[in-house]
């Protein structure tokens, strides 16, 4: 007979093995191995590592990730730099928070009143140093006709003015950098108040941030932990709260020495009868946060303004700050320091001039913390794997 018979294969134009398992749902499990421990089907054989085809595949993919990674860290560099503060901030207020918990104050309460008193510090800045700073630039600019004509009245003055004239060219030059400044200042109203609108927004992004980092602290931290191996992850975690402890204990001893040499200094200033002794003393306090140099800048603008208000004064005021400079390096800021950071001097300049170049003044501020926490991973991690070697 010529009828086909029920055991031959269907001719499914697969060679007899079976259904193509991409149609049939059953097939596709049998070959896959499906069952209960397995819903998915058994893995099978892992590919070649040394396959050129995926050496040369994940190699490409890995540097196209690293050039995108690079690419979106540089685009969003901005808020990166607002997400860093906003953690170095948190960091630095955390113990704080942690004293008055063992207070008996619950950690939501602690980390209001320490996020409170912050903006009240702000809002006092702003409102001391703003209308001052902006009171005595104008001021400064219509008192120059003022200047020159005291230059005029000066001997000395005037016999190098009959040689080099040089008072008209101060004259000339002072109207016409007025009148270009009223010109730039009406053209540039909606720049002006573009950039203020920028500095609010990024001041209240810090401070939303911060409050978050603040109130999620200790989750944070415990997520960190938990992606290291359950071996390594006491040390890591030992290791961590050091670190986060040091950049903590530095903070606050920055802020310390900035609210001295501004109590310091408005004191002087004060004494002195020197105009908005406040705001000037806030300039000193919160440039003297800036390590290295910024208390010689702070210094510096603080005496160039008590020079308009006499010689002596001005005198008097630059002799002050170049003695506080030597007081607050070799007493007040070691004193305070010491148990934050141990960082060789060298090692700290180095690191404030490539964390300024990379990162502006919050780089600068960044910068001797970092190296302090490097400092102590080289010293318990890496150097006891190199005397081991």
């Amino acid at each position: 007979m010529t009828g086909t018979s029920d055991s031959q294969p269907t001719a499914t134009g697969d060679g007899g093995r079976g259904a193509d398992p991409l149609l049939d749902k059953s097939q596709q499990h049998r070959e896959a191995g499906v069952d209960a421990d397995n819903p998915f089907g058994i893995p099978g054989r892992p590919m070649n590592h040394r396959s050129p085809f995926r050496v040369g595949f994940g190699a490409a993919l890995g540097a196209g990730l690293v050039y995108v990674l690079y690419v979106a860290m540089v685009n969003a560099r901005g808020a990166l730099i607002l997400i860093l503060v906003a953690a170095f901030l948190a960091v630095g207020l955390n113990p704080t928070v942690s004293r008055l918990e063992r207070m008996k104050m619950r950690r939501g309460y602690a980390v209001a009143l320490v996020f409170l008193a912050f903006v009240l510090f702000l809002t006092i800045v702003g409102y001391a140093i703003v209308p001052a700073l902006v009171e005595q630039i104008t001021h400064f600019v219509q008192s120059i006709p003022q200047y020159v004509s005291e230059l005029e009245n000066n001997r000395s003055v005037r016999n190098l003015d009959a040689k080099y004239h040089f008072i008209d060219k101060i004259q000339t030059f002072a109207t016409q950098y007025g009148t270009r400044i009223g010109q730039t200042a009406a053209s540039n109203i909606a720049n002006a108040a573009r950039a203020l609108a920028n500095l609010f927004f990024n001041t209240l992004t810090v401070l939303i941030l911060m409050l978050y980092f603040l109130s999620s602290f200790n989750q944070i931290r415990h997520t960190v932990y938990s992606t290291v191996p359950r071996s390594r992850r006491a040390r890591a975690a030992l290791l961590g709260d050091e670190i986060l402890g040091r950049v903590g204990g530095y903070v606050t001893g920055a802020f310390v020495i900035a609210l001295i040499a501004g109590t310091a200094s408005l004191i002087w200033l004060a004494a002195l009868g020197v105009p908005y002794p406040l705001a000037l003393a806030l300039i000193v306090a919160i440039a003297d946060v800036i390590p290295l140099v910024g208390a010689t800048i702070g210094a510096i603008v603080v005496t160039a303004i008590s020079f308009f208000v006499s010689v002596p004064v001005g005198i008097a005021t630059l002799a002050f700050f170049t003695a506080y400079q030597q007081i607050e390096n070799y007493v007040i800021y070691p004193k305070v320091m010491k148990r934050a950071v141990d960082v060789n001097p060298a090692a700290a300049i180095v690191a404030v001039l490539v964390g300024g170049a990379l990162l502006g003044m919050v780089g600068a501020l960044l910068a001797i913390p970092a190296t302090a926490a490097l400092q102590l991973i080289y010293r318990e991690v890496i150097a006891p794997r190199q005397d081991r070697a």
